[in-house]
């Protein structure tokens, strides 16, 4: 059969919509599979319910599910669904044209046994009843009011792609940056391809936060670039770092070291850095009485306290010419950036307040408040490490205070407010649940909860189309996003991908080298 032909796709359009996303091995392009007049519109259009109508082939009790979000949180939903839902048809969809999200974005190119979760997750979407289709942008390929006529059940998991502000003076000047572009930068992100953060102006780079993120960007800083070089970082950082003035590194938190958020992992990592000066101030490692109950509630926290108490009596007491160091600053929060005086726009430094530590009435954890002490700091870059932040789309309740969807156990709530109403085949999982916490792992727990939500909702029958008519999923959607001109990357264009950048990489002894643009990312996937 030629499936190309509209007259195929009209008997089977089911066939057709899954050669698109699973192709035989020799059958690799992705195709048009039009036969809908092409409009352009966010709206749906008649001519295509009644494709609906006349072409559905699926079954009313085989339920379709679209997870919007390909990263951990989006794979192990879509595994658990598939495990609990006997002939669910499951399609992940993604605004990259390549999956696992912040496992390829995020994780840091030293880490290389934490991104092996890509095998797990690459396995799910071989299932025949689940398809990966990339290069589909909520909100701007396609609605979500539309998802939701398409499919029985949405499953949002895209995670955090924005960052929280400090809302401080200086904020916008040349040289600040979000961590999160800066690790999108060195982990080949094709929306940060070009940001090209100044390291040569300056011998000192100042990261604003204390959590493993905080850390990540300090290593990647401070780690000599022969041992970046056999990881997938990429190309164009390397380049950048190779040529690096960045000597000093100073890590600054409002609190104290007892409530750094960092791990014991991470931190051990950066502080056996080759040939690294250590400065922590022993004055910080004094402990209160509030500080000593909260250690002792805290065991992770407690071997933290240790490891930067152990740096501090071992690390040497001035630091030797040339020799790179990385400074622990806590009770300080940022108050204003300072711009330079020869550098126009440029930031040049920025004034600290001195703090101490408070107990909060309401929640019972020590908080960091001003003491109206300043200290200034020159520096030439910028990291603001101080949270994800979640992006609401159309047609979505989202809670602004806390950077979440509205939901309880992942079932999505019309509104925040206590008389909300449940949103009906609509669900929430990750970091849009639960706001930018946890590790990798804990997204497995997170759609756990999701998908018994889902599965409890199923029983009950509350997921099920309201009509006799069963919901187009995929063929619909297909059809949809091909009206649209939207060229979609299924897995197999993904697998082009990883398989070119695995080609490049061993020429150059490194595990891949990654395709950073828009364009070289959908070339080589529709070759």
């Amino acid at each position: 059969m030629h499936y190309k032909c509209r007259l195929c796709f009209k008997q089977q359009p089911l066939k057709v919509a899954n050669s698109v996303l699973n192709p035989l091995p020799k059958q690799t392009e992705i195709f048009s599979i039009a036969g809908i007049e092409k409009s352009g519109e966010m709206v749906i259009s008649r001519a295509l319910r009644r494709f609906w109508r006349s072409y559905s082939t699926v079954s009313s009790d085989r339920l379709r599910f679209c997870i919007v979000g390909s990263g951990p949180a989006g794979f192990y939903t879509a595994d658990k669904i598939l495990k609990s839902h006997e002939g669910a048809e499951v399609d992940i969809v993604d605004r990259l044209p390549t999956p696992f999200g912040l496992v390829r974005s995020g994780v840091a190119p030293d880490h290389p046994d934490t991104k092996i979760v890509t095998n797990q997750f690459s396995r799910v979407v071989q299932n025949g009843r689940c398809s990966f289709i990339g290069n589909v942008s909520l909100g701007a390929s396609i609605s979500l009011a539309e998802l939701r006529e398409l499919y029985d059940v949405v499953v949002l998991s895209y995670g955090a792609e924005s960052d929280q502000a400090l809302g401080i003076p200086g904020e916008e000047l040349a040289g600040i940056y979000a961590a999160r572009e800066f690790v999108w930068w060195y982990n080949g992100h094709p929306d940060c391809r070009n940001l090209a953060p100044d390291l040569k102006s300056s011998d000192t780079a100042v990261i604003i936060g204390q959590g493993n993120v905080a850390l990540d960007v300090a290593r990647i800083l401070l780690r000599p670039t022969s041992e970046l070089a056999t990881t997938d970082i990429a190309s164009h950082t390397l380049a950048a770092l190779e040529e690096s003035s960045i000597r000093k590194v100073y890590l600054v938190g409002r609190r104290g070291a007892a409530q750094a958020a960092f791990t014991a992992k991470e931190l051990r990592e950066v502080l056996g850095i080759k040939d690294l000066f250590i400065e922590i101030q022993q004055a910080d490692l004094s402990k209160t009485p509030a500080d000593e109950e909260e250690l002792k509630r805290n065991r992770i926290k407690r071997r933290i306290h240790e490891l930067l108490s152990k740096a501090a009596t071992s690390a040497a007491s001035v630091c030797s010419p040339g020799q790179k160091e990385l400074h622990f600053v806590f009770f300080r929060k940022p108050d204003r950036f300072l711009e330079s005086d020869c550098r126009s726009g440029h930031v040049a430094g920025l004034r600290l307040e001195r703090t101490i530590l408070k107990e909060d009435v309401g929640s019972g954890r020590q908080i960091a408040v001003g003491t109206g002490l300043f200290d200034e700091m020159e520096c030439g870059l910028v990291l603001k490490s101080v949270g994800y932040k979640s992006i609401p789309v159309d047609g979505l309740p989202f809670d602004h205070h806390k950077g979440i969807v509205p939901n309880v156990r992942g079932r999505v709530l019309s509104e925040a407010s206590g008389d909300a109403q449940v949103e009906k085949g609509l669900y929430v999982c990750g970091w849009l649940k639960r706001g930018p916490t946890g590790i990798i792992a804990t997204n497995l727990y997170c759609a756990e909860e999701t998908v018994a939500s889902i599965s409890e909702d199923v029983e009950r029958g509350l997921v099920t189309s309201s009509s006799s008519l069963s919901k187009p999923g995929r063929e619909g959607l297909l059809q949809l996003l091909d009206s649209r001109n939207v060229k979609i990357v299924p897995f197999g264009g993904w697998e082009k991908i990883d398989s070119e950048e695995k080609r490049r990489g061993s020429l150059k002894n490194k595990p891949r080298e990654k395709l950073t643009t828009w364009q070289e990312l959908l070339e080589v996937a529709t070759k």
